[in-house]
């Protein structure tokens, strides 16, 4: 795939340097008066793919006719919930969109490959554009930290690469119902997490379940920020040598283990795409107190929530352990391919995405856009959700850093999927300690710069 897109771009620029030479050498008859009025007035269209998530699809159909009120592009929408599928084979053939909205997260995912390929355009300018609509500019509406961390910036040349789009904070869930029958205090610390753990355990009770191993991400995230802070998350996610031998490092290895032990039994078994929700009812029903997940939990098990006489969702930072609570967050992005065909009208449309008429559209289906004032468009347990940072947590915000193809070796299996195995009993922590050290050296030779 790589070298496929990079001849891709090669070719692209090969047939532009020849259409430049074609027009100097044998320039085209002059239109007509008539013919170039007419062709003035013919709008460009642009294709417009989004994936269809829980927001479902109409929030873009909507937006896609605001922005073409606003600024006579005309649009050419595709969403599908398989969108991967949808754009790859089209995309192997030269036939790009000129808008994605795709998010990251997949370690063979359609965004990855792009962005190892070097094959998405830069957005630093679009980030300068006036939003349509509006007289303020696309950085200054965006809300800090969205657009430097090294997800949308992954090369590490002071360059946004991908726009993000809907975020979510991530924490723990737990039955705030429970918490109050019981008495019980949410903890601060991880010394009063495992206080809890065994108080829970003497009642049956486990500590902690988790959906699927994938769910460690945004958890492990914060973990790292709670440890050591910015500078530590930093050190693990570009593979610094020694990180997980340094005392943070340690710390994080023990917690991991140490919360193994906490976890309900059943966890491993249960953390796969067909069962994933019979974890995700443990803290529901109590069976488990706390759960890994972000705000969408609450639409996703809304069916089962309405069959329990008492709970209530609560939503927690990840405890501190050295610095401070963190509570990370999870966002989408949006991108243009570089072989793009409507580069400026592409820019234009992602700029429109900022845009209130824009947020307020995606607010109606629960997708909360990174913006200035995106707190004035909540109500119900969004409140609360989104209210976490005012709470004493931290936000962490960023990933592992990209790095070239490295056979049999990728981030969810290096660091995430094991995590089974961890609580299953199948390996031990010095195990996984092995493989994160020797897949991080194999990473950081690879990294992307």
């Amino acid at each position: 795939m790589k070298k496929f897109f990079a001849l891709l771009l090669a070719l692209c620029m090969v047939l532009s340097l020849c259409a430049c030479g074609a027009k100097e050498e044998a320039p085209a008859p002059a239109a007509a008066p008539a013919e170039k009025a007419e062709e003035a007035a013919e709008p460009v269209t642009i294709k417009v793919a989004a994936i269809e998530t829980a927001y479902g699809s109409q929030v873009w159909v909507d937006v896609a006719a605001a922005f073409e009120a606003e600024t006579g592009i005309k649009v050419e929408l595709t969403t599908d919930k398989n969108l991967e599928d949808v754009l790859t084979g089209p995309m192997q053939n030269g036939e790009f969109p000129d808008v994605v909205h795709l998010a990251t997260g997949r370690p063979a995912g359609l965004t990855e490959q792009l962005v190892k390929a070097n094959a998405l355009h830069d957005l630093t300018n679009t980030l300068s554009l006036t939003i349509p609509g509006e007289d303020v500019k696309v950085a200054d509406k965006i809300a800090g930290g969205f657009t430097d961390n090294n997800i949308v910036a992954p090369y590490g040349d002071g360059k946004t690469y991908m726009a993000p789009m809907f975020y979510s904070p991530c924490g723990l869930f737990y039955n705030a119902k429970l918490f109050e029958d019981k008495g019980w205090e949410v903890p601060t610390t991880w010394d009063e997490m495992w206080e809890l753990g065994e108080t829970a355990k003497a009642e049956g009770i486990a500590l902690f379940t988790y959906p699927t191993a994938g769910y460690y991400d945004a958890f492990m995230f914060a973990l790292m920020n709670a440890i050591g802070g910015p500078e530590f998350f930093n050190a693990i996610t570009t593979y610094e040598e020694g990180a997980w031998d340094s005392e943070n490092g340690k710390t994080l290895l023990n917690i991991l283990d140490k919360l193994a032990s906490y976890t309900h039994p059943s966890t491993p078994a249960q953390a796969n795409n067909q069962d994933f929700t019979k974890n995700q009812q443990m803290p529901m029903n109590g069976s488990a107190l706390f759960m890994p997940n972000g705000t969408w939990i609450t639409g996703e098990m809304a069916d089962y929530a309405a069959t329990l006489d008492n709970f209530a969702w609560g939503m927690t930072a990840v405890p501190a352990a050295g610095t401070a609570p963190y509570s990370f967050c999870w966002f989408e992005q949006a991108w243009i391919p570089a072989a793009a065909e409507h580069i400026a009208e592409a820019e234009q449309f992602v700029a429109f995405l900022y845009s209130d008429a824009a947020a307020k559209i995606f607010a109606s289906a629960g997708a909360m856009q990174p913006i200035l004032g995106i707190a004035d468009m909540l109500e119900g347990e969004n409140v609360m959700f989104y209210s976490i940072y005012d709470n004493g947590a931290k936000a962490a915000m960023g990933g592992f850093a990209a790095f070239g193809e490295i056979p049999g070796v990728d981030v969810s299996g290096t660091f995430f999927a094991p995590i089974d195995s961890l609580v299953a009993g199948t390996i031990t922590i010095d195990d996984y300690a092995e493989l994160v050290k020797t897949n991080s050296a194999l990473m950081a030779a690879a990294k992307l710069s």
